[in-house]
């Protein structure tokens, strides 16, 4: 059986896991790393020298693994499997070899967009800047405990309505057409409070910020309390980010955790490779709870 060691890496979020090369983990010892991404809500693997096919032989062991159909823009070689998403801003012949390019990602949780978003999302560093595009990310379970009274009565039993128009670099899905009234934007709704379906504890569900909507409210009315929610929801106290090295697996839990990346020289090459495991509808379940260990940070 692998060691495995697990090190908070900030009071909110993030764990360094030790577990020596990942194809060599037992199933007893895989579980321990699993267990540590529940409880720590993102964690960090280093050192890791994987192929391809030895990346998505990982990524099943995590959950199903989904193809992210609409990750693209149209604008992007096509990818070599289906279930990786290149994250990149290399050219190669004058075509990008992968999406995002080099802009700042907003705040966003993975494929919010749909009606089954996204349960866990993995990234594997290739090639890194030699500074800038570190990854951010914040505690959605600490800030929904953390929240205002007043404000957590406003949006108990609202849904959101999450825009599938735009990626999280702001660039146009391919298929689709620029939203002109958040209210016509194409794409589903949940509920602003979720329930994780493994821990059973609940968290505030935003998405991302822009084209947002919620259901029943004005326009106004709903930009105005977005704006407070995302103030609260991404402030300082709730993060941790990460510092990439070649070789690092990043995972983290879609359904808890919003993230985002850091801008950096595009003059230097970016290369991850992102692996992604299909989730649950969101719903609020009865008899849900807050309170998860990683949320009793003082606010």
């Amino acid at each position: 059986m692998t060691t495995v060691s697990v090190k908070p890496m900030a009071p909110a979020l993030g764990a360094e896991v030790s577990c020596g090369d990942v194809r060599a983990l037992d199933a007893a010892s895989f579980q321990q790393v699993y267990r540590a991404l529940l409880d720590n809500l993102v964690i960090r693997i280093r050192g890791q020298v994987l192929t391809d096919p030895e990346l998505l032989a990982f990524g099943r062991r995590l959950g199903e693994l989904d193809f992210a159909p609409l990750a693209k823009t149209g604008k992007e070689k096509a990818r070599t499997h289906p279930e990786i998403v290149v994250v990149s801003n290399v050219t190669e012949n004058g075509e990008a070899i992968g999406v995002l390019r080099d802009a700042e990602v907003v705040w966003h949780s993975d494929n919010s967009y749909r009606d089954r978003p996204l349960a866990y999302s993995a990234l594997h560093a290739l090639e890194i800047p030699p500074k800038g595009g570190n990854t951010g990310f914040a505690n959605m379970y600490l800030a929904l405990q953390a929240l205002d009274p007043g404000l957590r009565k406003r949006i108990e039993g609202k849904t959101l309505k999450h825009d599938m128009t735009y990626n999280s670099a702001g660039d146009l899905r391919e298929g689709f057409q620029p939203v002109n009234d958040v209210r016509d934007a194409p794409g589903p709704s949940h509920p602003i409070i979720r329930t994780h379906a493994e821990t059973g504890c609940n968290a505030l569900y935003l998405g991302r910020r822009p084209n947002a909507y919620i259901n029943g409210l004005s326009v106004a009315e709903s930009e105005e309390l977005l704006e407070v929610l995302w103030a609260h929801a991404t402030q300082d106290k709730f993060t941790w980010h990460h510092e990439w090295q070649v070789g690092d697996i990043l995972i983290w839990d879609n359904r808890c955790v919003m993230h985002h990346r850091d801008p950096f020289d595009g003059g230097y090459r970016r290369v991850m490779h992102r692996i992604q495991c299909a989730g649950d509808v969101p719903s609020l379940a009865p008899g849900s709870r807050e309170g998860h260990p990683r949320a009793a940070v003082t606010t």
